[in-house]
């Protein structure tokens, strides 16, 4: 099993932790001092209170929580969050309210969840042709329904 180094940046951060034996990502938590209310279609930066060295030639994915997007409307307002392997600052989780009613997001909560994964870094060259294939240039819904 490999490891993440993590710094608490402040005293009631809690360390990213797994679900479940088989979890794919360790949850990220809320670090606030009280309660932070987010208004139907408003983004709120909420601070983790940790910092990770995310491996090199790895990245760190941060995923909404599924509970939280379909019961709440909560999820990352950037889809998916990129945490480079040279970031050495807190980690942040944009949070946005997708719901019609605002939304509140209590200290210690589970807000996103980390997946760490190997990252490829390739060279890209320019050529004049690419190479055939059966689908060619077909794009959205391309190849059926």
């Amino acid at each position: 099993m490999s490891t993440v180094a993590v710094k608490r940046l402040r005293s009631n951060a809690v360390l990213p932790t797994y679900g479940s034996a088989d979890a794919a990502g360790a949850d990220l938590y809320a670090c606030l001092d009280e309660a932070v209310s987010i208004a139907p279609h408003e983004t709120v930066f909420i601070p983790t209170g940790i910092a990770l060295e995310v491996p090199k030639d790895c990245a760190g994915l941060i995923y909404a929580r599924s509970s939280m997007g379909a019961k709440r409307g909560l999820a990352p307002a950037n889809k998916v969050g990129v945490i480079d392997s040279d970031y050495r600052g807190e980690i942040m989780v944009a949070l946005h309210n997708h719901s019609q009613i605002p939304q509140q997001v209590a200290p210690g909560e589970r807000v996103a969840q980390i997946l760490i994964t190997p990252v490829l870094t390739p060279v890209y060259e320019e050529v004049e042709e690419l190479t055939n294939t059966d689908r060619g240039a077909g794009g959205f819904g391309s190849t059926g329904k």
